[in-house]
């Protein structure tokens, strides 16, 4: 659905996005991560053609960047970081401003939809100015979705929104992920990223890495057991350490850390070895790493 090879922009000397290589899915929520000023915004802006690249090539939806813009941006939905509205006019009248310029056919049908649905339909007639932050995220993304586009660009989409409006905004994208649509979600939020993303790419001016979460997890820290025991002793470093496929162990008050690529086929035989070696397991359990430390991992890397 979204797909770009060395896709590159310049501006002056300073290289925003360099050689991005990038396949998107029909239907996949993809997470877009990176630090301020890594060129984000900039790479969402070529993909939905409202900047050109300086080198590269690049499709959405099956239409060429650069060759078919107004296909392009007919077909996607796009929320900014800091989308505009008239403020002197009312919810209703702003959605049916951007109704027409999309030529939707039906106009009141649309906008009814989507003031219902994020519960701004009793508001309809009051101005946008008088609209909370949280109002005016939630009527971006009606204006987002009035055209009914297969693709969304979603920029920051629960950006200083109190718990309860980002919870909503959160759920919201979670139905338009089951209703099939191709979500490409840039976010500081690295929780949200977590929950909504099949698969993220980590980027700082270039694709660092791209994976889904739990094997960025593994590929970055390993996958940690703890297996709690009712006392330990030195020995049983040893007989852990035996294994090829262990990647580090350690031991921590009663409890055993064991770093592995797989888990669940490898675990058995360190249970069995233990066990063995007279060692009294209480429970097994794993200990997670956040995206977030994954994350700054990553970049630090870099």
């Amino acid at each position: 659905m979204i797909h770009s090879e060395n896709l590159t922009k310049e501006f002056g000397k300073i290289i925003a996005v360099e050689g991005l290589d990038l396949d998107v899915a029909e239907g996949e929520v993809f997470g877009f991560l990176g630090p301020n000023g890594a060129g984000k915004t900039t790479t969402v802006r070529m993909l939905t053609s409202l900047i050109g690249p300086t080198r590269g090539k690049a499709s959405v939806a099956g239409f060429q960047v650069g060759q078919q813009d107004i296909e392009i941006r007919r077909r996607v939905g796009v929320l900014t970081e800091t989308p505009g509205m008239y403020d002197n006019l009312s919810a209703e009248k702003n959605l049916q401003i951007y109704a027409k310029l999309y030529e939707v056919k039906d106009i009141k049908g649309q906008v009814d939809k989507y003031l219902k649905m994020l519960g701004l339909y009793e508001r309809r007639l009051d101005a946008a100015g008088t609209f909370s932050k949280g109002m005016k995220q939630k009527l971006a993304i009606a204006r987002t979705l009035l055209h009914e586009p297969r693709v969304l660009f979603l920029d920051e989409p629960t950006a200083g929104l109190d718990p309860e409006a980002s919870h909503l905004v959160r759920e919201f994208i979670e139905e338009l992920k089951k209703e099939g649509r191709t979500i490409f979600l840039c976010t500081h939020n690295l929780d949200e990223a977590d929950r909504l993303c099949d698969r993220i790419g980590v980027f700082k001016s270039r694709l660092l890495v791209v994976d889904t979460p739990a094997k960025l997890r593994a590929s970055t820290f390993g996958r940690k057991v703890v297996f709690h025991l009712a006392r330990t002793y030195d020995s049983l470093l040893t007989t852990v350490q035996k294994f090829e496929f262990v990647r580090d162990v350690k031991l921590v008050e009663n409890k055993l850390l064991v770093t592995l690529d797989n888990p669940e086929t490898q675990n058995p035989e360190i249970i069995r070895a233990l066990v063995q070696s007279g060692a009294e397991i209480q429970f097994v359990g794993e200990l997670r790493h956040s995206l977030e430390e994954v994350y700054l991992q990553l970049v630090k890397q870099e």
